[in-house]
């Protein structure tokens, strides 16, 4: 049995007061007793790629800059687990910058994930910003293992699945949107089931940016390997902490071994059509 503690929140210009927002909300988590602590996706900063804007690179920090450190010492001194996003700009290639969760365990950096796929669309110009990461790592947080994909990423069946076969027991999905509200649910919950693990994802609520309020939807959730609904929250910010019980893995996948009955010999196709299209 492991506490999950989803924090949804929307933010304001002050990336200051967005992290001492966002520590309190955990300070009330691990009071109920949390060990893993999940937040919607760059919580510390209003959601900038709703516009092109060049001086909000300046919001961007390294993988060890003030942010991560901030937290990092919170999971030490409460000896709890916590994955962040954070705007980073890359330490060797000045100017290049991803999407990018860190995954801390009492106070130790585990490592990293860089969003994948980046959308631009009416109020998600991500491609002005972030540079696509490459790889699905998976962290072992002494007693269960999480991998992430963030926001866009949960559109794409690929990733968690990989996920599930490096062995994730849990599948943060740091997410910012009203974007495709008939998906929230239908995505998740998906996820979930076709890989038999629990899926967390936790979405940023509403904010008011650039003097307009953008009504982003809240309604974090999880879903147990079943694809069952655990624990859905409102549009309202927040934090709940959820019991989720990781026997049911097992359990879940005994009845049903889609993962054990898997053909990869058979599935060439998906590999073989794009190189085919490249070639083209």
């Amino acid at each position: 049995m492991v506490k999950v503690a989803m924090i949804q929140m929307g933010s304001v210009e002050s990336k200051s007061a967005n992290i001492n927002k966002a520590l309190d909300y955990a300070e009330k988590a691990v009071k109920e007793g949390a060990e893993l602590i999940v937040y919607n996706e760059l919580f510390t900063t209003q959601y900038f790629p709703a516009i092109e804007d060049p001086r909000f690179f300046e919001l961007a920090e390294p993988e060890d800059g003030p942010t991560v450190r901030t937290f990092q010492e919170f999971s030490h001194r409460h000896k709890v687990g916590m994955v962040i996003t954070i705007f980073e700009e890359d330490k060797k290639i000045r100017g290049t910058y991803y999407d990018t969760a860190i995954f801390i365990n009492k106070g130790e950096i585990l490592g990293k994930y860089r969003k994948t796929h980046i959308p631009q669309l009416p109020g998600y110009y991500e491609k002005f910003y972030f540079k696509p990461g490459k790889g699905y790592p998976v962290f072992d947080f002494g007693g269960y293992k999480v991998g992430t994909v963030i926001c866009y990423d949960r559109h794409f069946p690929e990733g968690p699945r990989i996920l599930a076969l490096k062995g994730a027991d849990i599948i943060t999905i740091p997410t910012t949107t009203n974007f495709y509200p008939e998906l929230w649910e239908l995505e998740l919950r998906a996820h979930a089931s076709f890989n038999t693990v629990y899926v967390v994802g936790v979405n940023r609520t509403p904010e008011v940016f650039q003097g307009r309020e953008i009504s982003y939807l809240g309604k974090s959730l999880v879903a147990d390997p079943m694809g069952k609904i655990v624990k859905e929250m409102d549009g309202s910010e927040g934090v709940e902490v959820i019991d989720l019980d990781l026997d049911f893995i097992r359990q879940r996948r005994i009845k049903a071994p889609f993962l054990k009955d898997r053909k990869p010999e058979n599935y060439t196709d998906i590999s073989q059509l794009y190189i085919e299209s490249v070639q083209e």
